[in-house]
């Protein structure tokens, strides 16, 4: 075992002060309401290929993330998970002047000098809520990048609401749109119905292609732990289209902006609309598409060998200056 001053020395001269604590590190985070701390969690080590993962909600967990665990390390990738400020693992304010994109670009910023990333070596995955934040991350700081991962997300708030009214929404059984809308006019989406209608007619379609009753695990975490104090504010009570703050968001004049090799993975039977997403790709200075035909928002499980295999080829295409 070495000795304590050994531990220290290593420490000062890795700058992995985390390695005793299974690669987990609060981070101290400033903000106009004063410093809070972020949770992360680092797994492997590479110095050219670092990924930092965003996930959705907002109010999300990292948890649903985790089958990246069944892919990444065997690719040798150093990746971390990250429970952003309001999230289940990290500290969770209540001051609502927190919940704004911007402030949550400040944010990543620093974390991402935190964990010591940079243009030599710092990917960054952004999925569903995360990839609005990817993307308004790369319009400020992209000269940080090495790659940029967009994950099922829009770029566009009303044309995810115009997908979802016009595209999803007829997709469903006439009775169960109708009981859906009636509810949502009411804005009864408390009522235990509003979810049950849902979770079989429209989650198990569109969000994870897997029955309810048979969802792995971590998303189940995912969702016990969502913090609607986050969520609602933003992304609104309804599940089709955004009601919330973000409801007006829409960045798809500024993607010529991003210099960065960007992938952009849609899936066919994604809350998102596939289409827009191969778009996007072309707006892009470098930008790349990746469609997982058989998958839907959480193609990462509903899709796998697909959504892994075309990401890290990505990856590795960056890596070796190939792409």
């Amino acid at each position: 075992m070495p000795s304590e001053k050994t531990l220290s020395d290593y420490y000062n001269t890795t700058g992995r002060e985390d390695i005793l604590t299974g690669g987990i590190k609060m981070i101290p985070i400033q903000t106009p309401f004063g410093e809070f701390k972020v949770w992360t969690k680092r797994i492997g080590n590479n110095p050219t290929i670092k990924v930092l993962l965003l996930h959705g909600g907002p109010g999300g967990t990292h948890e649903y993330l985790e089958c990246f665990d069944s892919f990444f390390p065997a690719e040798g990738f150093e990746y971390y998970y990250y429970d952003q400020l309001g999230s289940y693992y990290s500290d969770q304010p209540t001051e609502p002047g927190l919940w704004k994109t911007s402030r949550f670009v400040e944010e990543v910023e620093q974390v991402r000098k935190a964990l010591n990333l940079n243009k030599s070596n710092f990917y960054l995955l952004g999925q569903s809520w995360g990839g609005i934040l990817a993307v308004e991350y790369a319009l400020k700081y992209q000269e940080n990048l090495k790659g940029l991962v967009i994950s099922n997300m829009m770029m566009s708030a009303p044309a995810y609401g115009r997908y979802a009214d016009e595209v999803l929404g007829p997709k469903l059984k006439p009775e169960v749109l109708a009981e859906i809308k009636e509810l949502e006019a009411k804005g009864d989406f408390d009522n235990p119905r509003y979810l049950e209608l849902l979770l079989p007619n429209y989650y198990a379609e569109h969000f994870i292609r897997i029955p309810v009753d048979k969802w792995p695990e971590p998303v189940n975490r995912t969702f016990k732990h969502l913090n609607e104090d986050v969520y609602v504010p933003m992304q609104g009570p309804s599940e089709f289209g955004i009601r919330g703050t973000l409801e007006k968001w829409d960045r798809t004049s500024d993607l010529p902006k991003i210099k960065v090799p960007t992938l952009v993975i849609g899936a066919t039977h994604d809350t998102m609309d596939p289409e827009h997403m191969k778009w996007v790709s072309t707006q892009l200075q470098q930008g790349k598409f990746l469609l997982c035909p058989n998958g839907s928002h959480c193609a990462f499980y509903d899709d796998q060998k697909i959504y892994f295999d075309g990401l890290t080829k990505f990856i590795k295409d960056i890596d070796q200056g190939t792409l």
